[in-house]
């Protein structure tokens, strides 16, 4: 009888050849990881979210003669991920703070300060109180700026009130619109969801807030006095296009009427009237009872006026680096990680989870004096949130093409387990994340 145990021929040099290539592979890396760890460089890392913690963590256990610095003056981390919820009145806010010193290794010099100008070709960094504080090697990881100042009469003062909301400033801003929002599930009224023309962080945000806004009115009596709007500055509210005419599909069944290529340019906050640009440069105007704002988003003004960033096309002002090695296109001992990044996808923390490792590894290559190998495919992942106790696991790289790595979860079907996902799991996840151990 035939062993279910036997390995062909062809398949034992299969196997042989293939396991022989990883060894040697493996044992490549390794000579570069000591070759890297006799090293006693300066690596200067700006930012302190999730990005930063993560490469800290694992570049201190890395590299045990290196002289590691974050610079970064927030000492409050918050779980970002989480704030859909907070907003939408799920999650208390308290549930997304934290202190990023409980995630800081020991041996890291954290600078609390805030880095204002790069001199890449002198490699030292300004910051906020005139120090100067030179590098090897750098790693920025500043994530994003919020440019609500661009949409004129808006006061973030007053989130919460007058039906204005957004999901993105901050926990307490969160928290404050879920009190806007909850005032409106019990009354409906006339509603206006954004969405800018600029890259966002977490792009499914948006349509979260409008999803779980519609579920909240059915919950609370508002939804038969509720005249829905949702406008998104682009051509379509996703990026790809079977979700896309899914989430069309959705908003049609609900009501929603969606307008494309229109901006939020201005608010009047006492009259509550919004006021939007089209693509052909028509202006209206609309009254609203609540509208939620999900502002332009650029990289911080450091990143954005420095020798760093890209210059020109549609990632212009964003950190410019090479989508597949993460190294700056320019000057080969930085690096970037996170928001920052000027690349076509990828501003969430499941961008971070899988771009951090190959941050790592490139950086202790070029620290060997070797070239940057390992290559980054742009996953990003976007938890779908139809309406509590549902959602959509959608992951996906750079060309759109889906990438799953929970095989067990359709992502073209609503799902329970996908809600579980979010609600319960990806925030254990990120915490072992920011120490380095996933």
């Amino acid at each position: 009888m035939t062993s279910m145990y036997k390995v062909s021929t062809i398949g034992r040099r299969k196997f042989l050849v293939g396991g022989a290539t990883a060894l040697a592979a493996a044992s490549s890396l390794n000579a570069i990881n000591v070759r890297a760890n006799e090293s006693s460089v300066r690596i200067v890392i700006v930012g302190s979210g999730a990005a930063g913690i993560s490469l800290a963590n694992r570049l201190s256990r890395a590299l045990k003669n290196a002289k590691i610095i974050i610079v970064d003056r927030k000492e409050t981390h918050y779980y970002w991920p989480g704030l859909t919820l907070v907003a939408t009145g799920a999650w208390p806010k308290s549930k997304v703070l934290d202190r990023n010193s409980r995630f800081l290794p020991s041996q890291v010099d954290w600078v609390k300060e805030m880095v204002i100008n790069f001199n890449p070709e002198v490699n030292r960094v300004e910051t906020d109180t005139g120090r100067q504080i030179e590098y090897d090697y750098l790693i920025v990881a500043s994530g994003v700026e919020y440019n609500y100042r661009s949409i004129e009469g808006l006061d973030i003062e007053a989130f919460g009130q007058n039906g204005l909301a957004s999901v993105y400033h901050s926990p307490d801003v969160a928290a404050l619109s879920w009190n806007a929002i909850k005032q409106y599930s019990q009354t409906g009224g006339d509603a206006i969801f954004t969405l800018p023309s600029t890259p966002v962080r977490c792009a499914g945000v948006p349509l979260q807030m409008a999803f779980l806004t519609i579920d909240r009115l059915k919950q609370n009596g508002g939804f038969g006095q509720a005249n829905l709007n949702f406008y998104s500055a682009n051509q379509n509210v996703f990026g790809l296009p079977w979700f896309n005419q899914f989430i069309l599909d959705r908003f049609k069944e609900d009501g929603m009427q969606v307008g494309l290529e229109t901006e939020l340019s201005a608010v009047d906050i006492g009259a509550r009237k919004a006021s939007f640009k089209k693509a052909d440069g028509q202006i209206f105007t609309q009254d609203y009872d609540l509208l939620h704002v999900v502002p332009p988003m650029r990289a911080p003004s450091s990143v954005r006026y420095s020798d760093l960033a890209w210059q020109e096309g549609n990632m212009r002002g964003w950190l410019a680096v090479d989508k597949d090695t993460l190294q700056h296109v320019k000057y080969s001992n930085v690096f970037g990680c996170g928001d920052v990044n000027g690349t076509s996808r990828g501003k969430t923390a499941a961008t971070v989870k899988m771009s951090v490792p190959i941050v790592v590894e490139n950086l202790l290559a070029v620290i060997a004096n070797e070239e940057p190998t390992a290559s980054f495919n742009g996953y990003t992942s976007c938890p779908l949130l139809t309406k509590f106790g549902a959602a959509m696991l959608i992951e996906f790289d750079y060309n759109g093409t889906l990438v799953s790595t929970f095989p067990f979860i359709d992502p073209y079907k609503e799902s329970w387990l996908g809600w579980v996902m979010k609600e319960q799991l990806l925030k254990p996840t990120y915490l072992q994340m920011l120490k380095g151990n996933v």
